[in-house]
């Protein structure tokens, strides 16, 4: 994909801008042919990864991809013993996808049989398979009729050697499989989340599972030229891994799963065709694995920043509400709320019932007078809000769930927080009234 570049020649030279231009608006015949290919693969791999991964079947792909050597050697040999062209690509694609497909029920085989459960029938076939198609492949090497250099290319990819019709044949099979994964978009999801309530509606388990992995046979078939067995298992598991972490609906996550794919595949491959001597499918697969880590550190679903931000704000609003309770609790005795006072509530510092002090000042839910605290008409209808939560908790634990009034406090500290609008609607329904239930517990026992 380098154009310009010798084998022998192992400098380093910065792409110009004009080599930049010419990959990006794909110049050069065999960029063009390479990056629209992988491109293809990339859509294809996003749709069906996505069923793979939530199916909990991710190492499935890699099992599968290792079945397809021996399929490899097995077609190259026959095509030769036949006096065919030992290399036609159409025979060793044929090779690995029955292999792929031998694979597929061998898996599906043990896991129905046997007591054995996926990652060990997934063990088993990964490795015999792999070890067969080695075995295989040695003995390839020393047939006399046909010349076997080259197939090992299959193991680690060789996006290079790609033609046009390659291309057409990837793009062809992942417009095929968005047709069938639009088409069984409901049956595939009941498959993943729920296989006992799709067999209780009549729905045909075992022919979806069996379709499902021959779409992954198939994507895996198509992956080998470009990333090659080896790595062919990123490529479905990286962009439906990463969507997750995007979006939750299902057909939201197919559609950035095959974004993501895409995307992956057109940065890596322009930057193999930038970059002298570097591999496609390995930096296909790198740049795959830098989405990922972007998502997973800033997805807005359950990413590490998104994740941190939400408990950041939960624990200001729990502090709120507790020092909110705390000062209802200290002035329906006295007028103004003492610091000494609400000191003795809560097992707090000082400095941190100053700055929750503080807070209540800035959002106006409390003023400051003679040297006390008090809260609002805002604040007022806020804390009692919070303490009746509170209350209607404790109330509900002792009756329902059997705990003692003076160990109730701290149980409803642990989920009042939770409660939503319905569900304190039902509380109340159930304990019946509308005024504030009485503390269980004297003041100040356990705040």
């Amino acid at each position: 994909m380098n154009a310009g570049h010798s084998i022998s020649d192992t400098s380093f030279v910065l792409p110009t801008t004009e080599h930049i231009w010419g990959v990006l608006i794909l110049e050069e015949y065999n960029t063009r042919v390479v990056i629209l290919g992988v491109m293809a693969l990339g859509i294809a791999a996003g749709l069906v990864g996505t069923f793979l991964l939530l199916r909990k079947r991710a190492l499935t792909a890699d099992a599968l991809s290792h079945a397809t050597l021996p399929g490899i050697t097995i077609a190259f040999m026959v095509m030769v013993a036949l006096g065919m062209q030992g290399k036609s690509m159409f025979g060793l694609m044929i090779g690995a996808f029955l292999f792929g497909c031998i694979g597929v029920l061998l898996i599906l085989g043990i896991r129905r049989t046997t007591k054995l459960k996926d990652d060990a029938a997934i063990g088993i076939v990964l490795s015999v398979l792999f070890g067969l198609g080695l075995c295989l492949l040695r003995l390839a090497t020393e047939m006399p009729n046909g010349n076997a250099a080259g197939l090992n290319g299959f193991i680690f990819g060789k996006a290079a050697s790609m033609v046009a019709s390659d291309t057409k044949v990837i793009a062809t099979v992942a417009l095929c499989t968005g047709l069938i994964v639009a088409s069984l978009r409901k049956e595939f999801t009941a498959l993943c989340f729920d296989e006992n309530f799709g067999s209780v509606q009549g729905w045909p388990i075992l022919r979806l599972d069996i379709v499902l992995m021959s779409l992954v046979a198939i994507v895996t078939v198509i992956a080998l030229q470009s990333v090659g067995l080896v790595l062919a298992v990123a490529m479905l598991i990286v962009p439906a891994a990463s969507a997750r972490y995007w979006c939750t609906r299902i057909g939201s996550l197919l559609i950035v799963s095959a974004i993501i794919g895409c995307l992956g595949g057109w940065l890596g491959g322009v930057v193999s065709a930038l970059v002298p001597r570097m591999p496609t499918g390995p930096i296909i697969v790198l740049v795959c694995g830098g989405w990922f880590i972007f998502s997973f550190v800033f997805g807005p679903v359950n990413g590490i920043v998104a994740r941190q931000w939400r408990i950041w704000r939960l624990n200001r609003r729990v502090e709120m509400q507790h020092i909110l309770r705390a000062m209802y609790e200290v002035s329906s005795e006295n007028t103004f709320c003492k610091l000494e006072s609400i000191l003795c509530c809560r097992s707090w510092s000082q400095t941190k019932v100053k700055h929750l002090l503080s807070r209540l000042l800035h959002q106006k839910y409390a003023t400051r007078e003679q040297g006390g605290w008090v809260l609002t008409d805002f604040g007022m209808q806020k804390a009692t809000r919070v303490v009746r939560n509170h209350r209607l908790w404790e109330v509900y634990l002792i009756n329902y769930a059997d705990i003692a009034p003076n160990h109730v406090d701290r149980d409803a500290d642990m989920i009042e927080h939770v409660l939503g609008t319905s569900m304190v609607e039902k509380l109340e329904l159930l304990l019946g009234g509308d005024g504030l239930p009485a503390s269980p517990h004297p003041l100040g026992e356990t705040l």
